[in-house]
């Protein structure tokens, strides 16, 4: 078990899905980022909506934008909808798949 290279302690529950960052072959590199995951409905992936402020020049403004990634759910780690989530960015796990949750948050 590693902590991932992360300032992230490792989940409590074991797994062995080699997916997992801290029990598995996966190395976390690049960007973390912070959501909330608005669907839990795929066997072992989430879709994590990040809103941000994006201000207009021409009218000196801010507009809400919101962005969608997927990623990937080690059985070690229990996500329920509406829960805010960490993930990160580790190799492509597959076509649209490129994140893994390396935490989960209180949520709905």
């Amino acid at each position: 078990m590693s902590s991932a290279g992360l300032d992230i302690a490792a989940p409590k529950k074991k797994c062995q899905d080699d997916r997992c960052p801290f029990h598995g072959s996966i190395k976390v590199r690049g960007r973390l980022l912070t959501g909330k995951a608005v669907s839990t409905a795929g066997k072992s992936f989430v879709v994590v909506e990040m809103e941000y402020l994006h201000m207009v020049p021409k009218f000196n403004r801010g507009e809400r934008r919101r962005s969608r990634v997927s990623a990937h759910v080690p059985p070690c780690i229990a996500v329920k909808d509406g829960a805010s989530v960490t993930i990160g960015e580790c190799r492509p796990l597959s076509k649209t798949i490129s994140f893994v949750v390396v935490e989960a948050g209180r949520g709905a």
